[in-house]
């Protein structure tokens, strides 16, 4: 049991400050966790979290009451659960779009990801599922990118900028930048995981750093971007195993960033 709900050590610990939802976000990937194991890395590291990302389509693979329980856990450390975009996805393929909503309100969704990554769908249409998602009172997370890499190579610099203005502007709350779990050889990442430093000093001349997440599954990848904007950067897809190290990472506790921000 958790008695004192003081930090050891709490004299040592650097300040984060945090605008609720608007900076600092750390959205954590779920790739189905259980509901004792779920509990566990709350108690230990939930204040750390701010977004749960049920991974892909494994919500559909497992019991609805299970889901139900996971999704009561999470919001009762004041986090926000939703699916990822994959499902959204499939949804559109098969015309289930309604259906997909409905579902999402039964479970006790309040928030949602929408993502062309493995599809492809016409942008204004994109754009009219945001609004709708929004006018039906879900948290809208959309996504910009291509999971497979040759396609998304293809999507010029511009036009993802340009993609990620009118996503903002039809109303989804945050633009996740696309990095896949593996963080390598897709959008802003090159063969090697290594961040294209250029492109991202573009985007951050176009579009405000608290409208993004960066999808950021490697430890290079978060120190890159709590140097280079600051401790308070929305990080994306982070392993439930980094929570902690994450957090010590952007309050500049190792070595990547002990007196560096």
């Amino acid at each position: 049991m958790v008695g004192d709900l003081v930090n050891s050590f709490d004299f040592l610990l650097p300040d984060r400050v945090c605008v609720d939802w608007e900076n600092g976000i750390t959205m954590v990937l779920d790739k189905g966790l259980g509901l004792l194991n779920l509990i566990d890395i709350m108690e230990i590291s939930g204040e750390y979290v701010d977004f749960l990302k049920f991974g892909w389509g494994t919500i559909i693979l497992h019991n609805k009451n299970i889901i139900k329980e996971k999704i009561e856990i999470t919001n009762s450390f004041d986090i926000i659960p939703y699916p990822g975009g994959s499902l959204f996805e499939i949804a559109y393929l098969n015309n289930k779009i309604p259906e997909y909503f409905d579902e999402l309100e039964k479970l006790g969704f309040e928030a949602l990801e929408i993502s062309d990554g493995s599809i492809t769908i016409e942008h204004n249409i994109k754009l009219d599922l945001i609004k709708e998602a929004k006018q039906k009172g879900f948290y809208v997370l959309s996504e910009v990118g291509k999971k497979d890499q040759e396609k998304d190579s293809n999507l010029e610099l511009k036009n993802r900028i340009s993609l990620i203005r009118r996503e903002i502007d039809a109303g989804s709350n945050k633009v996740i930048v696309e990095g896949r779990e593996s963080g390598k050889n897709i959008g802003i990442y090159d063969k090697n995981g290594n961040v294209k430093d250029e492109e991202v000093d573009i985007i951050l001349k176009n579009i405000n750093p608290d409208d993004l997440i960066w999808e950021a599954p490697n430890k290079n990848q978060q120190v890159y971007f709590i140097l280079k904007i600051g401790k308070n950067v929305n990080l994306g897809n982070i392993s439930t195993d980094d929570i902690t190290s994450l957090e010590t990472i952007r309050r500049g506790l190792r070595g990547d960033t002990i007196g560096k921000i």
